[in-house]
């Protein structure tokens, strides 16, 4: 059985994104899931492992994160994964609380 390497707990979502690379300018994407540490994108567009990409992901009823962020692994075609590598304070307090909201849909926040 494989390991487990994530370090946080993911939850599905679909949220609009965009994405910039070294090479690849202005993609559209969606984030299909989403973690505290990372997320995946779901998009065209090539990307290399180690790759650092510029990401944009809107958040419901609130804004829009902004974020660099290395990949870690990438499926042709289909998207790839990321680990955040610098996110803001605010972005950072925004998508803890919406991931929160996620998985305890129950509790008030």
């Amino acid at each position: 059985m494989e390991r487990e390497r994530r370090s946080a707990p993911r939850v599905k979502v679909n949220l609009p994104a965009r994405w910039q690379g070294a090479v690849s300018q202005n993609h559209d994407a969606a984030i299909t899931d989403v973690s505290r540490s990372g997320c995946f994108v779901l998009t065209g567009g090539d990307v290399e492992v180690k790759e650092l990409i510029w990401l944009e992901f809107d958040l419901p009823d609130t804004h829009t994160l902004g974020i660099w962020a290395e990949v870690v692994d990438e499926a042709s075609e289909i998207g790839f994964a990321v680990r955040f590598n610098f996110i803001s304070e605010e972005d950072r307090e925004q998508l803890v609380r919406y991931i929160d909201q996620k998985l305890h849909p129950n509790l008030v926040t």
